[in-house]
């Protein structure tokens, strides 16, 4: 070895806990951008393989948007396996809500989530595109991450730098420069970061929400709902629960579930409201005839998912944390901000903090010794960006999701009795999510962290308002 090859600096190691949407994207981008000469990008993913699990996904436009900037081949990827919402990819396409009980049954009061082209896909599928897009190898299988610690200096490379060791439950280790957490709502780099006993540490379900579901062959629904809800997603509302159907997998399959709030799980079944922990499994059953003055298209729905509700799962998000980074350790996707999935953004916020922690990677010529810098403090700094511009727009969306479930279930202020009324609530709320612009917000990330490293300090508020 030449002495400038042994004067190189080791590459900077990037640890990925967690393999689903966000740390895939992530590693897909940055193992492709012009960074990929410093940066040594290794994923540790918690399950032995990946298996066909998981919920339906109806991205939205602010998804398709952070997908572009990650990389025309993530959003290729996206598009090549997912189901397309209309006839033509130029068609607008959007999830219709209705009003499925009461005087104004049946009056449609949002389309969420319009974009040309507009797809659905399984969760499986997008993460199974995604991996395709990493370099073999990347990826560690079975890796469950248990344990975090921050020392001084590394043992397992050349020079002194700041080192993040990792355990897992096989009881294997691992050494990296910075870690980012992407190990999903029950995350263990939360729990690092935030502290086992911080009150927003754990997943909550407030209100009690337990997701029916059914998953099942496109064919056998057609034969039992309006084919119409076969090929677009619909959101059907009413106080003992809102009704959704998503096609997966190429229009071969369809995911139809009943969200129920646990104040009517105790009104009709005198049971406890379910709680994060608790087995979907042991709630009451769901009982069609408990839906009779919904519309006939809602009661199809449910009688489709009554007669299998093996999929179903008890809803959860996170409390806000008060932070998504320390020194060299932040937090990615649910793991940050996980929500609950009323407002269908859940994944899109994920893709928003991947394209911004990949445009700050990717910024300027960063090189590996200026990575490595503990007294310039890039990686620090890079994070407190992110943390600044993310985490109140995540954040606001958590809480949206959350309101966005009370006005399904018409707990919200009687807007149910107001078509006119919700109409705008949704129009707004929209807007908030689905016509972001994801690139300014890279761009401000930027910003905030060159000004960091002159010395500049941010205003700290980010983007993320709501309105009101």
């Amino acid at each position: 070895m030449s002495p400038t090859q042994q004067q190189q600096p080791a590459k900077f190691r990037l640890a990925i806990a967690g393999g689903g949407i966000s740390g895939l994207a992530l590693a897909a981008a940055l193992t492709k951008s012009s960074c990929h000469k410093q940066l040594a990008v290794t994923v540790y993913e918690a399950v032995p393989e990946y298996k066909d699990v998981g919920a339906g996904l109806a991205l939205h436009l602010n998804a398709i948007k952070a997908m572009a900037l990650l990389g025309p081949e993530l959003q290729r990827a996206y598009f090549e396996r997912a189901l397309t919402m209309a006839a033509e990819e130029d068609t607008e396409m959007a999830t219709t809500v209705m009003l499925a009980q009461g005087p104004h049954a049946g009056t449609v009061v949002a389309e969420l989530g319009k974009a040309k082209g507009r797809k659905s896909i399984a969760r499986s599928d997008l993460v199974q595109g995604f991996l395709e897009l990493v370099p073999e190898g990347t990826v560690k299988f079975g890796k469950r991450l248990v344990e975090i610690e921050e020392t001084a200096e590394s043992t397992s490379h050349d020079g002194r730098h700041p080192v993040v060791k990792l355990s897992f439950k096989d009881g294997t280790t691992a050494e990296a420069d910075a870690l980012i957490g992407a190990d999903g709502i029950h995350s263990a780099t939360r729990s690092y970061l935030l502290g086992a006993d911080h009150p927003a540490t754990q997943p909550k379900n407030h209100d009690g929400w337990i997701v029916y579901r059914t998953l099942v062959s496109t064919e056998e629904a057609r034969k039992k709902i309006n084919p119409r809800w076969t090929t677009n997603v619909p959101i059907m509302m009413g106080p003992r629960g809102h009704i959704n159907c998503i096609p997966l997998s190429k229009n071969t399959r369809l995911s139809a579930g009943v969200a129920v709030r646990g104040n009517v799980l105790r009104a009709l079944t005198s049971s406890a409201a379910p709680d994060d922990d608790d087995d979907p499994q042991s709630k009451p059953e769901l009982d069609p005839s408990l839906y009779a003055d919904y519309t006939e298209e809602a009661q199809q729905i449910v009688r489709l998912v009554a007669a299998d509700t093996s999929a179903s799962w008890t809803a959860a998000d996170h409390d806000h944390a008060p932070t998504y980074h320390r020194g060299r350790v932040c937090l990615l996707g649910d793991a940050a901000h996980a929500s609950l999935p009323f407002a269908g953004n859940g994944a899109a916020q994920a893709l928003e903090d991947a394209a911004v922690l990949h445009a700050l990677f990717t910024s300027s010529p960063l090189s590996a010794s200026d990575l490595h810098d503990e007294e310039k403090g890039v990686i620090e700094k890079m994070f407190e960006a992110y943390d600044t511009v993310r985490r109140p727009r995540s954040q606001a969306v958590v809480d949206l999701a959350r309101r966005f479930g009370r006005v399904y279930a018409y707990a919200e202020d009687g807007m149910h009795e107001d078509p006119v009324r919700m109409k705008a609530f949704f129009a707004e709320m929209s807007a908030f999510t689905n016509q972001f612009d994801v690139r300014g917000q890279n761009e401000e990330a930027v910003r905030m962290f060159e000004g960091l490293m002159m010395g500049r300090v941010g205003d700290g508020k980010g983007r993320g308002e709501l309105p009101n």
